[in-house]
């Protein structure tokens, strides 16, 4: 027998997913709260019992993706690959994030419009867990520095790479060959 916080969670999963494919197929434009409970599978009006609001809605999609991306940078750093393998796993991950799901992507690392407590956290956890990667290379004194050079170059890889500007022909380059690049003139821990 399913208790009544068990339903509540599973209508909440449910709304969530939905949400995340209407992000996927048309952008946050797309997200509305009353198709978000029609796609769901649950009542119409559900969304609006389990979300204030279409940007709490949307700052729980970021919060979790945020999340899911520490989670993934925990696990690499924890997998005993040496540093600057965990770290080229670290930026192609969120790279792919870009180029699978880029308007989760962008809502990632857009403030939130809702409350940003959650947010907040999880992104200071996940950059937390990033600069500890990079500090295992540079030293944890320049992790910061060098971490958002790393961040701003994955940024700008997968910008062009989504807008078609990232052209083998042209550059005679790939994201992954930029990523190898970047770890590789990071200065080494004394």
């Amino acid at each position: 027998m399913t208790t009544r916080s068990e339903s509540a969670a599973a209508t909440r999963r449910s709304l969530l997913e939905a949400a995340g494919v209407l992000l996927d197929l048309g952008g946050v434009e797309a997200v509305t709260l009353r198709e978000v409970g029609a796609r769901s599978g649950v009542s119409r009006s559900a969304a609006y019992r389990h979300f204030d609001s279409k940007e709490a809605l949307l700052t729980v999609l970021a919060a979790n993706a945020l999340s899911d991306l520490g989670d993934a940078l925990e696990a690499l750093a924890a997998r005993g690959d040496s540093p600057e393998e965990s770290l080229r796993s670290a930026l192609l991950s969120l790279i792919a994030i870009g180029r699978t799901r880029p308007h989760l992507y962008r809502l990632m690392f857009t403030p939130p419009a809702g409350d940003p407590a959650e947010a907040v956290r999880v992104a200071e956890r996940a950059q937390d867990l990033f600069l500890d990667i990079v500090g295992r290379i540079t030293g944890p004194r320049q992790a910061s520095r060098y971490g958002a050079l790393l961040l701003t170059s994955a940024h700008g890889i997968t910008g062009l790479d989504l807008s078609g500007h990232m052209d083998l022909d042209k550059w005679h380059t790939n994201a992954e060959e930029l990523v190898d690049t970047l770890i590789s003139v990071l200065p080494k821990a004394r």
